[in-house]
């Protein structure tokens, strides 16, 4: 037995980067419940997680791409380096194709939305670990139809999205983003609109898709940009 080889009985060891306290808590909890898997590490911004990646490797990574001092993609790239044996799942808000196209050409093996449950994660990380690759269905049909999709000849223009066109905002939509305009959090957009904290999550995801963005502010602006929000 070589001296990096796992012993079959031993627990997988997790680590976790994720800065929104609810989904951070989900995953702790569910990860140390689970008899089979044991809870590596936890980081809540980028520098954290470089700085644990210096450290003991673990064998799945859980990361967040959004963090608030930078991008996830950074972390999975560091993770690729200082721990080539550890999959990595990305567990984010994001479904656009820039953001699912950056996370796997980095080096993730997995990608699941926030709408999976905590229990799902875990079942999800016995999986990696076996040799599968957990996607979002949702995800997964981005990936089909960006293979089945051929791309634009050499030299070719690519016309500019018009601001009628996919990138237009539902109403919920656009009251979602008006809040988070105006400063208010997820869980104070949840209670004004009477829905849930999931359903909030799931209109920012659809914005962030439809504006090709990645982040509250960049949102707020590129609807201003496109007059899909009010200056």
């Amino acid at each position: 037995m070589t001296s990096d080889a796992r012993a079959p009985d031993l627990p997988i060891r997790v680590v976790v980067v994720e800065d929104d306290p609810k989904f951070r808590a989900a995953f702790v909890t569910a990860i140390r419940a689970a008899p089979d898997l044991a809870l590596a590490g936890v980081a809540t911004l980028r520098v954290e997680a470089l700085e644990l990646l210096q450290g003991p490797a673990a064998e799945v990574l859980l990361v967040d791409l959004g963090l608030p001092d930078g991008s996830g993609i950074d972390v999975i790239r560091g993770a690729q380096q200082a721990w080539p044996g550890c999959e990595v799942v990305v567990t984010t808000a994001f479904a656009d194709e820039a953001h699912v196209m950056q996370a796997i050409e980095a080096g993730a093996c997995g990608y699941l939305l926030k709408d999976s449950s905590p229990e799902n994660i875990v079942d999800e990380i016995r999986s990696l670990h076996r040799g599968g690759s957990p996607i979002s269905p949702l995800i997964a049909r981005r990936v089909l139809q960006r293979l089945r999709s051929p791309a634009p000849a050499p030299g070719a223009v690519v016309p500019p999205q018009e601001a009628g066109g996919s990138a237009a905002l539902s109403a919920r939509e656009a009251e979602v983003l008006e809040l988070v305009a105006k400063g208010f959090a997820y869980d104070e957009i949840a209670t004004r609109m009477a829905v849930t904290r999931h359903t909030v999550l799931t209109f920012v995801r659809r914005i962030y898709a439809k504006l090709e963005v990645s982040s509250k502010m960049e949102a707020v602006n590129e609807a201003r940009r496109k007059g899909l929000l009010p200056r």
